[in-house]
């Protein structure tokens, strides 16, 4: 197991963002070695070729790359269409872009009914690179107010060709972010899941009005640091709202290929917890 301060350093490193010479210097500080200091960044690097809990060619699933509101999407549905499907998930990647995990987590959230929809939010600079450190570079020069603005016309574009339809978001890191940015600024939203995600503006929580639900990591000081104010907004504007901490976890604890910070224990019960929300909030 990890010591802490390497797992906290790396969180540094990945979203802050940290210098990459400066964060190796302190990880072979903390490791105590170059060697060790190596097989620590192995332990929390993700994996990408554990990626396919569902596998792509699963006979149950209709995949496809397509794009939406000139943004590049992939989309998995039942076999039977989308038209037939519960509902519509936005999922919404990390800070590390459409990579096959994510594109694995929407076959996942496909297998149980919904339309699921995994927008490239790197698409403006070129779309998501298969180096991950490079795509982690990329959300530094993102346009914040174009990239929100191109979801918000996602939402809309999905309800104008079906008014009854529900669209929801699930959002994982940088993604669970931009799940409440998207419920603030999208009165279309039906339901947004944000896991481990920075939160709104305190002002701007009475403008949400889809249903909402939180999971945070117990370890995660950076992230939860504005939880409370978060949750007290979500409660005075009355919106309806589920939040729930996993303590003893990390950031990051849903990733299945993300090494060390993966807790299966945690992930299965936020995963399970998710699914049953989407499926009342989007029937």
């Amino acid at each position: 197991m990890l010591d802490q301060r390497i797992i906290e350093l790396y969180d540094e490193y990945t979203h802050r963002p940290l210098d990459r010479r400066v964060f190796m210097e302190r990880l072979v500080a903390l490791a105590g070695s170059t060697g060790a200091a190596q097989l620590a960044l192995m332990a929390l690097t993700p994996s990408y070729a554990r990626a396919a809990v569902v596998a792509e060619a699963d006979p149950r699933l209709a995949v496809e790359r397509g794009e939406r509101s000139g943004v590049k999407t992939y989309e998995a549905a039942p076999k039977d269409g989308a038209a037939n499907a519960r509902g519509v998930v936005l999922v919404i990647h990390e800070n590390r872009g459409l990579n096959p995990h994510i594109e694995d987590v929407a076959r996942r959230i496909a297998l149980e009914g919904f339309l699921a929809i995994a927008p490239d939010l790197l698409t403006h600079q070129g779309g998501t690179p298969s180096d991950a450190d490079a795509a982690r570079d990329m959300f530094a020069k993102i346009d914040m107010p174009r990239t929100l603005a191109s979801l918000v016309e996602m939402v809309s574009g999905l309800k104008a060709g079906s008014p009854a339809r529900k669209v929801g978001a699930v959002g994982f890191c940088w993604g669970g972010g931009m799940v409440n940015a998207l419920a603030v600024a999208s009165p279309n939203l039906d339901a947004g899941v944000a896991y481990y995600g920075g939160a709104p503006k305190t002002e701007d929580v009475p403008k949400i009005r889809a249903a909402m639900m939180l999971h945070f990591a117990g370890l995660d000081t950076r992230i939860n640091a504005g939880a409370p104010a978060y949750e007290a907004a979500l409660k005075q504007a009355g919106v309806p709202y589920q939040s729930f901490m996993y303590d003893g976890v990390n950031h990051a604890f849903n990733n299945d290929v993300g090494g060390e910070r993966y807790n299966e224990a945690a992930a299965k019960l936020a995963w399970g917890r998710t699914i049953a929300f989407l499926k009342e909030k989007l029937a």
